[in-house]
């Protein structure tokens, strides 16, 4: 019953700066591992940025340095702070969760085990 909800995308300039956040209910932050993954129509689903031990997290190259990744264990949720958008960012943003076994590091989409529904941002020039 491990569910993840995104929302807080939305159309943008360049330039511009959007925060994407998920829910994340029937889980505990303890016991999961997190990250964020993106894809466009035709596409294969790609990692943008995720957790690995303790505070350290992972970015892809064409984020490293423009996105954040956090998290609020109080509030059980998790965030992605996306600044100076560009229109290569244009995709359907996904929150992913799978079970945290000792510790996370960096994982493929294949596994993960939850996703949430997406959440759409497109960038305009």
């Amino acid at each position: 019953q491990v569910q993840l909800v995104e929302s807080g995308g939305g159309s943008v300039q360049a330039g511009e700066s959007l925060r994407l956040s998920c829910e994340i209910n029937g889980w505990t932050y303890s016991t999961f591992c997190m990250g964020w993954f993106r894809q466009t129509p035709g596409k294969e689903r790609e990692g943008v940025a995720m957790f690995t031990w303790g505070d350290n997290s992972d970015y892809a190259d064409s984020v490293k340095g423009r996105f954040t990744i956090s998290r609020d264990s109080a509030k059980n949720a998790l965030y992605l702070e996306m600044n100076d958008l560009k229109p290569e960012d244009t995709a359907m943003y996904f929150c992913a969760a799978r079970p945290k076994i000792g510790y996370c590091y960096v994982s493929p989409v294949t596994a993960f085990d939850y996703w949430g529904q997406g959440t759409q941002v497109t960038v305009s020039s």
